[in-house]
């Protein structure tokens, strides 16, 4: 049975090393103090988003958080699915197609007009995950400006 149980102050370490694991992937950087800090701030402010826990049989496989922006363009608020980590021993067990599938209903009881989400070029596996449940690739090129 799969769970999402929405993430608690108390929860901070335990999503810390999933994040930790889930950078590594990509080898992208993470201070674990600074990203307690951000959790810390960002649980308290629902108005930046929610996260929830992904349990199976009562152990925690991955996370999913959900960011939010207010966008003109799309005619109000929308999401950004920031991050979905499922641990690599629960892969392949249809845990990303309910989480995909929990994304999606949470942002429509949400209100939500639109939800984005990146994936790596290389990640093949993740970008048949969301093709198949009715994502499509954004025929805009996303920049960034780091500040």
């Amino acid at each position: 049975m799969i769970d999402f149980k929405p993430l608690e102050k108390n929860n901070i370490n335990l999503i810390s090393a999933l994040m930790v694991d889930f950078y590594a992937i990509d080898n992208y950087p993470i201070t674990i103090e600074k990203t307690k800090a951000l959790l810390d701030q960002f649980i308290d402010n629902p108005a930046l988003g929610l996260a929830w826990l992904i349990y199976t049989n009562d152990t925690v496989v991955g996370y999913l958080i959900l960011t939010f922006v207010f966008s003109f363009e799309y005619q109000g608020k929308i999401a950004f699915l920031d991050e979905l980590y499922i641990q690599p021993k629960a892969q392949g067990q249809g845990i990303g197609k309910s989480a995909v599938a929990f994304a999606k209903t949470q942002s429509a009881e949400l209100g939500l007009k639109l939800l984005y989400l990146e994936v790596e070029e290389h990640n093949l596996p993740a970008q048949q995950l969301y093709l198949k449940n009715s994502f499509t690739f954004h025929p805009r090129k996303l920049m960034k400006l780091k500040l």
